[in-house]
């Protein structure tokens, strides 16, 4: 009995490891219902089989490769496969670029004829043939300006009353030596968009204009910066107290080798970013924004978000799909597969309507697919085994598991964007995959 209960074949797949699994479990069954396995073992192998369909379930979570597809991890920390690579490009997706040119540049553009003037084949004077047409052959280079402009002051003395008299400079001018807008925002962008180490940046500028900018000055152009946007951030904050919707969310950052944390708030075209030490509660009471907030978030359900019970909460339709996807990827879930397009279907429909919300009968009927497709869960996701008495802590579950019951606790967050047409979440972005 025991034989014909674990005979399987020698070469298994991973696609057909659950399979197989479940044609003994049927095996099993069958000899069950047949009186051929006692009632003691039959509980035995029950609850082994439970303890398979666990561990397989996490076995093939743990093995499957997240990427920026079906997981939450940055893309700039995930391989770039080749289909990646295929679609990169002016005509790839991906977050669009400023494409605004530098105001502080020149173009020179220089066009030059090559005459003809003799035929190469027979030597007959061309010179007042006329021309019939062009081949250009273009070069695109770039050379670095230095640009020193002086403003030379008179000095007089009045013959009337003695006095000495001074012209005035540029308000700009303000000490004997100054650097322009343009090289310091040359720096700025070295330093905080590109991430340059700052005695790189000195040899940088050194090599293009010939002078060495003291450490401490480069630094300085960056705080001067930071000051003059203290006004913005104080009137950007306040906007976004009184936008409807507001999206969060928090980033690793690393300074000395520590780990810091840049918080981001985002609503229609303003964004805000927050570097902090910290990453939860402590962190967002602190930039004290969240607090004042009474509209609602949309966020990736961290629960440092979920504790602030003031604002109402959206669930981020880009990280659900990507959840939701790697639960397809790695056990083939059914149930997964209806919920993310049940999502994709919905945000389409919302959006070709024109209150941008759906009718209340149609929410009504929303709700009721959506409580459906996870009632049938549990025929699908292995059983938790109950914790034994004498142990403490939290069961390990799977990430399907803490997906399942993520959207039954939070399906009001989970379908806001179709309730609210001033609360809709990134959802969006993915409803075409």
């Amino acid at each position: 009995m025991v034989h014909l209960i674990f005979e399987y074949e020698t070469s298994l797949d991973e696609a057909s490891v659950k399979d197989e699994v479940n044609r003994l479990k049927a095996d099993f069954d069958r000899l069950g219902s047949e009186g051929k396995i006692s009632s003691e073992i039959q509980v035995i192998m029950n609850r082994l089989f439970m303890i398979i369909e666990l561990i397989l379930a996490i076995f093939l979570e743990r093995t499957t490769k997240k990427n920026g597809k079906n997981s939450n991890i940055p893309s700039l920390q995930t391989e770039k496969n080749d289909s990646a690579l295929s679609h990169s490009g002016s005509n790839g997706k991906g977050k669009s670029e400023n494409k605004d040119q530098a105001k502080n540049t020149r173009i020179k553009e220089i066009v030059t004829i090559a005459q003809v003037l003799t035929c190469d084949v027979c030597a007959q004077d061309l010179s007042d043939v006329p021309c019939i047409d062009h081949e250009r052959r273009t070069k695109i280079d770039i050379v670095f300006e230095k640009v020193v402009d002086h403003i030379d002051a008179e000095i007089k003395r009045c013959p009337a009353c003695h006095a000495t008299v001074k012209g005035l400079f540029h308000s700009d001018r303000y000490g004997p030596l100054q650097y322009g807008d343009g090289l310091k925002a040359f720096v700025i962008n070295l330093l905080v968009s590109q991430v340059v180490a700052l005695n790189q940046v000195q040899k940088l500028v050194k090599s293009m204009i010939g002078v060495v900018i003291a450490e401490a000055s480069l630094l300085k152009f960056v705080l001067r910066l930071y000051q003059a946007l203290a006004t913005w951030e104080h009137q950007a904050t306040e906007w976004m107290l009184n936008a409807p919707a507001t999206n969060v969310d928090e980033t690793s950052f690393r300074v000395d080798t520590k780990n810091h944390w840049i918080h981001v708030y985002s609503s229609v075209s303003l964004h805000s970013s927050i570097f902090h030490r910290n990453r939860g509660k402590a962190a967002i009471d602190e930039i004290n924004i969240i607090p004042r907030y009474g509209g609602a978030i949309i966020h990736d359900c961290w629960p440092s978000y979920l504790s602030h019970h003031d604002c109402n909460h959206g669930l981020c339709g880009s990280h659900l799909l990507r959840e939701l996807a790697f639960v397809v990827d790695t056990n083939g879930y059914a149930w997964a597969g209806n919920i993310k397009r049940l999502l994709q279907e919905t945000c389409k429909e919302v959006s070709n309507s024109t209150e941008k919300r759906l009718s209340d009968k149609t929410l009504a009927n929303l709700q009721k697919r959506y409580r459906n497709i996870l009632t049938r869960v549990e025929k699908e996701l292995p059983i938790i085994p109950p914790r034994p008495s004498e142990k403490r802590g939290k069961l390990a579950k799977s990430d399907a598991h803490n997906l399942w019951e993520r959207l039954k606790v939070h399906e009001a967050a989970v379908l806001l964007f179709a309730k609210d047409p001033l609360c809709r979440s990134p959802i969006t972005e993915l409803s075409a995959i």
